[in-house]
Protein backbone atom coordinates (compact mmCIF):
# COMPACT_ATOMS: atom_id res chain seq x y z
CA UNK A 1 0.00 0.00 0.00
CA UNK A 2 1.54 3.40 -0.70
CA UNK A 3 3.17 2.59 -3.90
CA UNK A 4 0.40 4.01 -5.91
CA UNK A 5 1.68 7.52 -5.81
CA UNK A 6 5.25 6.74 -6.01
CA UNK A 7 5.26 4.86 -9.27
CA UNK A 8 2.80 7.45 -10.89
CA UNK A 9 5.74 10.15 -10.23
CA UNK A 10 8.31 7.54 -11.47
CA UNK A 11 6.16 7.00 -14.57
CA UNK A 12 5.88 10.73 -14.99
CA UNK A 13 9.80 11.14 -14.64
CA UNK A 14 10.63 8.21 -16.65
CA UNK A 15 7.81 9.98 -19.87
CA UNK A 16 9.49 13.27 -19.63
CA UNK A 17 12.76 11.94 -19.93
CA UNK A 18 11.92 9.64 -22.86
CA UNK A 19 10.02 12.40 -24.75
CA UNK A 20 11.55 15.88 -24.05
CA UNK A 21 14.57 17.69 -26.23
CA UNK A 22 17.06 18.41 -24.31
CA UNK A 23 19.61 20.82 -25.84
CA UNK A 24 23.20 18.89 -25.75
CA UNK A 25 26.70 20.09 -26.18
CA UNK A 26 28.18 17.69 -28.18
CA UNK A 27 31.42 19.64 -28.31
CA UNK A 28 32.36 19.50 -24.39
CA UNK A 29 30.97 16.01 -24.48
CA UNK A 30 33.37 15.18 -26.73
CA UNK A 31 36.47 16.83 -25.05
CA UNK A 32 35.18 14.86 -21.75
CA UNK A 33 35.48 11.41 -23.57
CA UNK A 34 38.10 12.33 -25.23
CA UNK A 35 40.21 13.19 -22.73
CA UNK A 36 41.58 16.21 -23.48
CA UNK A 37 43.58 18.34 -20.64
CA UNK A 38 40.87 21.03 -20.14
CA UNK A 39 40.62 23.35 -17.08
CA UNK A 40 38.37 20.79 -15.48
CA UNK A 41 41.00 17.97 -16.01
CA UNK A 42 44.24 20.63 -14.27
CA UNK A 43 41.52 21.57 -11.25
CA UNK A 44 40.68 17.70 -10.83
CA UNK A 45 44.77 16.75 -10.96
CA UNK A 46 45.55 19.45 -8.01
CA UNK A 47 43.84 17.14 -5.41
CA UNK A 48 45.54 14.10 -6.20
CA UNK A 49 49.18 16.09 -5.45
CA UNK A 50 51.78 13.72 -4.03
CA UNK A 51 52.38 15.93 -1.18
CA UNK A 52 51.08 14.90 2.14
CA UNK A 53 48.73 17.28 4.22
Amino acid sequence: MGRGRAKAKQTKVARELKYSTHATDFDALQRELSGDSGDATRRGDERYDETPD
